[in-house]
């Protein structure tokens, strides 16, 4: 299910350790349709902008949660990785994700109204963790969330950066012994500031273990 072939050159070493198993960037994508290869929870997306700019964009309204599927449903021993941009309207915020496990999984949110990247879990967004996170308005973000097998149920670990060098230790994590459901990989958008929400460089794949 692997589509376009240069989203993983923007991350760093460690991560290109990773096998991919889903790659999207838009930059050939013909047209405003969402590629089949998307399942769309809901909410207008659409493939916006030119050449090296093309993305896949979420509109300012309604200001209600939207997100879209990809890849291959899993349980663990899956990575996802993205990148989201959005803006600041005075005192209004969106908030974005990358997930994996599907629509009851385990999200990475950056909430730049908390100043805070948090790992929350299920349809209720329970957070399990949280860090600081000095999020820039109009500036991509880098999202990377991790779920793989241990002793005792999964880890889970995530990464928020924003800037080209990707940090070397993980943002938040936590580990749990609950199964997590299987489910495909994903993306979400809150519009809460009333402006449009873009993501790129979308990315599964199989990480590499220690």
């Amino acid at each position: 299910m692997a589509a376009g072939t240069g989203a993983g050159l923007w991350f760093g070493a460690a991560a290109l350790a990773a096998g991919p198993v889903f790659e999207q960037d838009f930059d050939a994508v013909q047209g405003e349709a969402v590629p089949d290869a998307f399942t769309v929870l809901d909410g207008q997306f659409s493939v916006q902008g030119t050449g090296k700019e093309r993305c896949l964009a979420l509109p300012g309204s309604p200001l209600e949660s939207f997100g879209v599927l990809f890849g291959s449903p899993a349980v663990s021993g899956r990575e996802v990785r993205a990148r989201i941009h959005g803006t600041r309207t005075g005192r209004k915020f969106p908030t974005f994700a990358a997930g994996l496990n599907g629509v009851n999984g385990y999200k990475v949110r950056v909430s730049p109204a908390k100043n805070a990247v948090e790992l929350v879990v299920g349809d209720a967004q329970e957070v399990k963790a949280s860090a600081p996170f000095a999020w820039k308005s109009g500036e991509w973000t880098s999202l990377r969330l991790r779920v793989t097998p241990a002793p005792m149920g999964v880890r889970v670990e995530a990464k928020a950066w924003q800037g080209a060098e990707e940090p070397a230790a993980w943002t938040v994590s936590f580990a749990t012994p609950d199964a997590p459901p299987s489910g495909m990989a994903g993306v979400w958008g809150m519009p809460y500031s009333g402006t449009p929400i873009r993501f790129d460089n979308l990315v599964v794949a199989e990480p590499a273990m220690p």
